[in-house]
């Protein structure tokens, strides 16, 4: 989740700390000033010592980049080409095979891939681990040489080299590389159920939810739909704002999540504004493993103020804020300033948001053999600093008859996303009783 740019500051090099000035001296602990003296005389001695030369930049950046790997796993230093990944993926268009990853134990681990992208069409799912690229093998690489080694033109091609858990042999898959430009909004509707997918939470999220919800009304005439599906599965977050935007098109009003800082006192509320733009209708969210950062955040603003029933599976669990500090026109920092809270006080980071009724992913053939990949299981991860037993949510631990059904047999039944279809079926029941959703649970 990228909070927002800040203006350009001054830039200050590592060798800038190194100078001895009384003021220096002054203000600086005698311990971190041994520890930076270290550094240096290291340094000094890898660029005098080393068995070939080496660049000082590529010494610097190494050290800096090392220095932020040991915070957290969204803390990082970006440089030319990653900076303008990152702020072109933010616009939502970027270049890429569209997909979410990690590294785990030296393997690059997928996370999910993006909605109608490369991957997606390929059927590369979250927990695959992708060994090879070209026969290359990417053991030993960091995260950043490997994303890079995926991009390139739109329309060349790479091929990919696929382990997944259950199966017994990898498989290669090969991708055409695309210019993708996302539709992060995109609705349909379903046996008169509107359903609002939002696969990005990008520039102006906020207002296309707002004309997806004018479009289905009209689309629907006269009968206009009985209910709203927002579908957030896969979804990996992005701009808190748009979060906020969001979840205030279906709230009166309250609070949406608040961000906390390192201070006591640092704390940031965001409040919804009069005017539920679905009028009161029931809505149910749906989310898995993949939903991330400002998907979580929506769907646990909707969830504390009883506004909407979640579906799916427990979420990714990104509770922190990164803010983007750029540096200089080619080069920012990414850094971990605070975590964020649903309006119940619960903070999700590591936990995730747990569904209210937990409806597996049967169309998946492979959803019991394949590990879902969350930040709990990311290294260096920031622990949780609070948790509240929400004891008014209902737990259901009874199994639904339908959970026993093979994706084969949904296939013959004409079902195709078991999760998605659940759903419709939930909010039809729901919206047949009391109109509110609140009298409804």
């Amino acid at each position: 989740m990228i909070r927002k740019l800040l203006p350009p500051l001054a830039l200050v090099g590592a060798l800038a700390l190194v100078p001895v000035t009384t003021a220096t001296v002054a203000a600086a602990d005698a311990d971190t000033y041994k520890e930076l003296e270290t550094f240096m005389g290291v340094f000094e001695r890898v660029r005098a010592n080393y068995v070939d030369k080496v660049d000082d930049h590529q010494l610097i950046k190494g050290a800096i980049d090392g220095m932020l790997a040991s915070l957290d796993p969204h803390s990082s230093y970006l440089e030319a080409s990653d900076f303008q990944q990152l702020k072109t993926t933010t616009d939502g268009n970027y270049g890429g095979l569209g997909l979410s990853v990690t590294q785990e134990d030296g393997t690059v681990k997928v996370i999910a891939p993006t909605e109608d992208t490369p991957a997606d069409r390929a059927g590369i799912k979250a927990g695959d681990y992708i060994t090879h690229l070209d026969g290359e093998l990417l053991y030993g690489l960091d995260l950043d040489q490997a994303v890079e080694k995926m991009r390139g033109p739109p329309g060349s091609a790479i091929k990919l080299t696929i382990v997944r858990p259950g199966r017994d042999k990898p498989f290669d898959v090969t991708l055409k590389r695309e210019r993708i430009e996302l539709r992060p909004v995109k609705w349909e509707i379903k046996d008169g159920v509107g359903v609002l997918n939002i696969n990005q939470f990008s520039a102006n999220v906020g207002d296309q939810v707002a004309a997806a919800l004018t479009a289905m009304d009209k689309a629907a005439g006269a009968a206009k739909p009985i209910g709203y599906i927002i579908d957030l599965r896969s979804n990996p977050g992005g701009l808190l704002d748009q979060a906020v935007s969001v979840s205030d098109a279906f709230l009166d009003r309250g609070e949406i999540v608040s961000e906390r800082g390192r201070a006591k006192d640092d704390i940031e509320r965001f409040y919804a504004r009069p005017g539920d733009l679905t009028g009161g209708k029931p809505l149910i969210v749906l989310v898995d493993a993949g939903s991330a950062s400002a998907a979580e955040i929506v769907a646990g603003a909707l969830q504390d103020h009883r506004r909407a029933l979640v579906m799916g599976e427990r979420s990714f669990g990104k509770g922190s804020v990164q803010t983007v500090i750029q540096l200089d026109q080619n080069s920012a920092l990414r850094l971990t300033t605070a975590r964020y809270y649903t309006p119940s006080g619960r903070s999700v980071q590591a936990g995730g948001i747990d569904p209210d009724i937990v409806v597996p992913q049967l169309s998946d053939p492979d959803y019991k053999d394949r590990p879902t990949v969350r930040e709990a299981d990311l290294r260096r991860h920031l622990i949780s600093q609070n948790k509240v037993d929400d004891k008014l949510l209902e737990k259901d631990d009874s199994v639904d008859p339908r959970f026993n059904l093979t994706a084969a047999e949904l296939e013959k039944k004409g079902v195709k996303d078991f999760q998605l279809d659940y759903a419709v079926k939930a909010l039809r029941r729901l919206a047949s009783g009391p109109s509110s959703l609140s009298k409804a649970r």
